[in-house]
């Protein structure tokens, strides 16, 4: 497998990670490590195992064998589905997670997620009357209430608008920046090119690939063109 940039301070990681369901072998030892204020896009075709590495980097799965390498408690998670409550506010619904989470302070975390995620002006509004996008900053919001330093994140775009998406993403990279690792799967591959600094393709539970986008790209222009190639090249 392809290696590059790999990070030698590292808040994420894995190890020779591998789970089985009966006999499918969902994930075949998987190593990788990501270092604070990283971005890393994991990508890869259906069923290619994206979904169960998330959730076992979030301790919601034990692996089958090998480890993961940092505590379950520096881990934000944000799954494809937003686990809020559509009936309640902005606020009720992190007010309400805050409350499960044992915060210490409720009211000064609440105001401090709506701070963050620009979403002071909508806190008395129904998530379920939000857009796409800001429903997803609700969810992310949840994912940061234990203010986590890795923050997973599954598909985290999907049926939004263009500029919902753009607008997610910056919101995302702008917690990158501040330090906090993100981890995310996309089907989106021009997303992985545009925000990620190292892209993982796993394919049939296989790492086969860590490095920048750009080292993946080689001598072509298109990046799906070439991840396509790349999958083609190895028998996926």
């Amino acid at each position: 497998m392809p290696t590059i940039g790999r990070v030698t301070s590292a808040t994420l990681g894995a190890e020779g990670v591998s789970k089985r369901f009966g006999d499918r072998e969902a994930l075949r030892e998987v190593s990788f490590s990501a270092g604070a204020g990283e971005r890393l896009a994991i990508i890869g075709p259906n069923g290619a195992g994206k979904t169960t590495l998330l959730s076992i980097l979030s301790g919601i799965q034990e692996p089958t064998a090998g480890r993961v390498t940092h505590p379950p408690e520096v881990i934000g998670w944000v799954p494809q589905q937003p686990a809020v409550y559509s009936k309640l506010s902005v606020a009720e619904n992190i007010r309400l997670f805050a409350r499960l989470e044992n915060v210490p302070d409720v009211e000064a975390t609440v105001a401090r997620m709506l701070e963050l995620t620009s979403l002071a002006d909508r806190a008395g509004d129904e998530v379920g009357k939000l857009s796409g996008g800001n429903r997803q900053r609700v969810n992310i919001a949840v994912g940061l209430l234990g203010e986590p330093d890795v923050l997973l994140l599954d598909e985290p775009s999907t049926a939004l608008d263009p500029r919902q998406r753009e607008l997610l993403w910056d919101f995302i990279s702008s917690l990158a920046h501040g330090g906090t690792t993100v981890f995310f799967s996309t089907h989106n591959v021009g997303e992985a090119e545009r925000y990620a600094d190292r892209v993982l393709v796993l394919a049939d539970g296989e790492l086969l690939f860590d490095g920048p986008p750009a080292a993946l790209i080689g001598d072509q222009r298109d990046f799906e063109a070439a991840f396509v190639s790349f999958l083609h090249e190895r028998g996926h």
